[in-house]
C-alpha cells in the first residue's frame, strides 16, 4: 500500500438490474487530513455484505449510496493519527470507511476493537456477522431446547453461525442453501441436522421432509419465495427473525410477495420481527464472551472467505450476491 496514494472504488452508476463490474471504477485520490474529532484510518479488511447492495436502492438504516461517490462499507482499520483523545495511533477500530485505503472518520462513529489474531475474526464471528446471528437468534427467535430452527442463506456469514448456535442450544437445525456442496458442508462440517437445496426447485416439499414436525423458529435472510415456503410450515406461536431479504436486492424481485400474510400470522399466532444488530450493542460484551468461549472450545467453527486486493472488491460483492461464498466474505486491502 502506497502511503501517499488513496485507492478508492467509486459507485459510478446505480444499477437498475443486476449489479455488474461496469457500475464501479477504481480511482486514485489523496490521503485525507483528519479534522478535529476525527481519526485517519488505514483500512485492513473490508466487509462484504448483502446490505451493500440494498444501500444502492435508497435509504435504509443508513443513507443511500449515491452515484460517483466512494462505495460505502464497513471495515476493520488501524488508526494512523487521531485528533480525538479516545483514539491513538495503532488502535484497531471498526467503522464505515468505505471502499478505500484511507479514510478520515469521526471518532464517535468508530468502535474500538480488541487486538487479537486472526484479525479477520473481528469481521466474522466477533463482528457484525457473529453478533447479528447471536442477537437475532437468541433475542428475537428465542429458541427452546428440542425446537426446530430453520435458517436461510445457511452457508453465509450469518446463517452458518445461526445454525451452530441453535445446535448449541439443543435444537434441531435445518439449513436452506444453494447447491449440493453447500448443503453437504452444513451437515458434515457444521453439524446441521438437515439441509435443503433451494436450487432443486422443490423447496416446500424438501423442507417438509427435513422438518416433519414443523418450524418453531425461522431465521430469514432472504425473503421472497423461501420466506413463503417457511411461513406456511410454521408451528403455532412460532417466531420469525427477519434479518435480510437478499432475494430482493439484486435484479428483478419475484412477481409476488410471500402469500399467507397476514392470514397465517394471525391463525398461527406468529411473532415476525425485523431487527438491526446495532439495537443490541449495549449487550455486546456478553455476546462476545459467549462467542469467544464457543470458538475457543471448538463448539463453534469459523468459516472465512478472504479475497486479496481492493481492486477485486466489486467482483467479490457480485460473487457474494450470486452465492459464491461460504461463511464471511471480506477483502484484504
Amino acid at each position: 500500500m502506497n502511503d501517499t496514494v488513496n485507492r478508492q472504488i467509486l459507485l459510478v452508476e446505480k444499477p437498475t438490474g443486476k449489479l455488474g463490474p461496469e457500475h464501479f471504477r477504481l480511482t486514485k485520490g489523496t490521503v485525507p487530513v483528519p479534522k478535529d474529532g476525527e481519526a485517519l484510518l488505514r483500512t485492513r479488511y473490508i466487509s462484504l455484505d448483502a446490505a451493500n447492495r440494498a444501500w444502492m436502492h435508497g435509504a435504509t438504516y443508513r443513507a443511500a449510496v449515491e452515484a460517483n461517490t466512494v462505495m460505502a462499507g464497513g471495515s476493520i482499520a488501524e488508526v494512523v493519527s487521531s485528533n480525538d483523545p479516545a483514539l491513538k495511533p495503532g488502535d484497531v477500530v471498526f467503522g464505515d470507511t468505505g471502499w478505500q485505503d484511507y479514510a478520515a472518520v469521526p471518532a464517535k462513529h468508530l468502535s474500538k476493537m480488541p487486538k487479537l489474531e486472526p484479525m479477520t475474526h473481528l469481521l466474522s464471528v466477533y463482528g457484525i456477522a457473529g453478533l447479528t446471528a447471536y442477537f437475532g437468534l437468541l433475542h428475537v427467535g428465542k429458541p427452546k431446547e428440542g425446537e426446530t430452527v430453520v435458517v436461510s442463506a445457511a452457508a453465509g456469514s450469518v446463517g452458518s453461525i445461526v445454525g451452530q448456535i441453535a445446535k448449541l442450544k439443543g435444537c434441531r437445525v435445518v439449513g436452506i442453501a444453494g447447491g449440493k456442496d453447500k448443503c453437504h458442508w452444513l451437515t458434515s462440517e457444521l453439524g446441521f441436522d438437515a439441509a435443503v437445496d433451494y436450487k432443486d426447485g422443490a423447496t416446500y416439499k424438501a423442507l417438509r421432509a427435513a422438518a416433519p414436525k414443523g418450524i418453531d423458529v425461522y431465521f430469514d435472510n432472504v425473503g421472497g419465495d423461501i420466506l413463503e415456503a417457511c411461513l406456511s410450515q410454521m408451528n403455532n406461536r412460532g417466531r420469525i427473525a427477519c434479518c435480510g431479504a437478499i432475494s430482493q436486492y439484486d435484479g428483478v424481485p419475484s412477481a409476488h410477495g410471500p402469500r399467507g400474510v397476514p392470514g397465517l400470522i394471525v391463525v398461527k399466532r406468529l411473532i415476525m420481527q425485523g431487527f438491526i444488530v446495532m439495537d443490541y450493542m449495549d449487550q455486546r460484551d456478553t455476546a462476545l464472551a459467549d462467542l469467544q468461549s464457543w470458538v475457543s472450545s471448538g463448539k463453534l467453527k469459523v468459516q472465512e472467505d478472504v479475497i486479496d486486493g481492493i481492486e477485486n472488491t466489486p467482483q467479490a460483492l457480485i460473487g457474494l450476491l450470486a452465492g459464491e461464498n461460504r461463511g464471511k466474505r471480506m477483502v484484504k486491502v
